[in-house]
């Protein structure tokens, strides 16, 4: 373990950054640049998730064994010890302390991290009280190294000012499409990178194999995850909500399987997982992952948790489609003055300038 002037200095850096960077990749792998030069991390996976249903929707992940990736997908969801989920008295968790000195209690652990050597693993959550906006998970490999105390109080001290950078980050997503057309005609819905009309359908095994997909699929995958030149795309979202499923179907958490991911621009895709009717000699069915244009009210949803509105401005965003300031008023018992001194809290939050602009952030 480095100094603790290395530790200090290594954290600063990560706060300057959470008040810097825009971007949630970017934001992800330079955090883990600045994590790596002060600790021995082996592997890694960052993962942004859906802030009401905590589902992952976008990894940075180094990961040596990328082709048992979806294999460690579906165990990690199926793991009760450190789960994201779980981890709401501390942010941040290690494997041999929870276990107390028996990892094989974890089932990703025994089913497949032990095989690659991993002797420990750091958790730690990123989530507020307006969401859930991405999980960490850091392997340690090498007989009996452990990640120490003071690593993780590392980790647990840049939680919280990463957590708000994320939600950052994801409400920059939302405004960037309406901030270049700021200043013409607002026209939001342009040429989509996918057709919104095709059908957008994954057939998945149990064990996150991909056995069957319609043509238009492809095609948004590689705008989710970005593969490699040559390389066929990730379906991360598509694991990710199909592993939840099979966490509900064991119990392990009760969590929807479904995730809002940004595809580009102004285009926001909900993923669905949903188990087929088995066929006769089909054991088990396949899981259908269906991928579908955000709704507008889900869209409103993300809007309110990103900007952190109040409850109180989040009704009023929830009910301004169609609706006259007296009419607000009358809904919901306040004065006009009120109702636009709330208007303009969520305009300077969201960047906005008039009604038309912040329901345009809804599609």
């Amino acid at each position: 373990m480095p100094s603790s002037a290395a530790v200090s200095r290594c954290a600063r850096r990560i706060g300057v950054l959470c008040g810097t960077v825009d971007d949630a990749r970017d934001l992800r792998v330079q955090v883990m640049a600045e994590l790596r030069s002060v600790m021995e991390v082996g592997a890694f996976a960052f993962v942004l998730t859906d802030p009401r249903t905590a589902v992952g929707v976008a990894p940075v992940a180094d990961v040596p064994w990328m082709g048992e990736l979806p294999r460690q997908i579906a165990l990690k969801y199926l793991t009760s010890v450190n789960r994201w989920t779980t981890l709401d008295r501390a942010p941040v968790a290690l494997l041999h302390e929870t276990t107390g000195g028996d990892p094989g209690r974890s089932l990703v652990w025994r089913e497949l991290l032990c095989r690659h050597g991993v002797s420990d693993v750091a958790s730690a959550v990123f989530a507020d009280r307006f969401g859930c906006w991405a999980f960490l998970e850091l392997w340690r490999a090498g007989g009996d190294a452990r990640f120490t105390h003071a690593e993780a109080e590392l980790l647990a001290g840049v939680v919280t000012p990463l957590t708000s950078a994320l939600r950052r980050c994801q409400g920059r997503a939302l405004t960037s499409a309406l901030r270049r057309c700021q200043g013409r005609a607002l026209t939001l819905r342009g040429p989509s990178p996918v057709s919104p009309a095709a059908p957008l359908v994954l057939l998945l095994t149990d064990r996150l194999e991909v056995v069957g997909q319609t043509p238009e699929t492809a095609a948004c995958l590689r705008l989710l995850v970005p593969p490699a030149e040559g390389r066929a795309p990730i379906p991360a979202a598509a694991y990710n909500v199909a592993a939840q499923l099979l966490a509900n179907e064991a119990g392990v958490d009760d969590g929807p399987p479904t995730a809002r991911v940004h595809v580009g621009g102004n285009l926001w895709m909900t993923a669905r997982a949903a188990r087929l009717q088995a066929a006769t000699g089909e054991e088990p069915p396949a899981i259908a992952v269906t991928l579908e244009p955000t709704s507008a009210t889900d869209r409103l949803d993300l809007v309110a948790r990103a900007f952190a509105l109040t409850p109180r401005e989040r009704d009023l965003l929830e009910r301004l489609p169609g609706r006259s300031t007296r009419e607000l008023a009358e809904a919901m018992v306040l004065s006009e003055h009120t109702v636009q001194d709330h208007l303009k809290a969520i305009f300077d939050k969201t960047g906005t300038r008039s009604r038309r602009s912040l329901l345009a952030l809804g599609g």
